[in-house]
């Protein structure tokens, strides 16, 4: 990946959070004088961030696995061993200690 897309992609989250930072504190700020709808209006958008981000998340797991299938399947078809899902590598005969 080009360097100069990293530190666009990190300019960007930073400016992303700095303008939620200040948003949120001053929805804070000004949540105890705020009417109790505007409070339980806020509440629900919270809950339905919560549920839309474990959402995103199983259906990212879900294609993460369905892409290690397909790419067990093509292996396969080549011929090859296709190595068991794992996130990290492991070399069985240097596993951190001696025997």
């Amino acid at each position: 990946m080009h360097p100069l897309t990293i530190i666009g992609a990190t300019i960007g989250k930073v400016a992303h959070y700095a303008v939620s930072g200040v948003v949120g504190a001053l929805i804070v700020k000004n949540l105890p004088v705020a009417a109790p709808a505007a409070r339980k209006a806020l509440v629900q958008g919270v809950a339905g961030g919560i549920v839309a981000s474990r959402w995103l998340a199983e259906a990212a797991e879900e294609a993460r696995l369905k892409a290690g299938d397909v790419l067990a399947e093509a292996r396969t078809s080549l011929g090859e061993e296709a190595p068991p899902p794992s996130a990290v590598k492991v070399d069985s005969a240097d596993h951190g200690h001696e025997h």
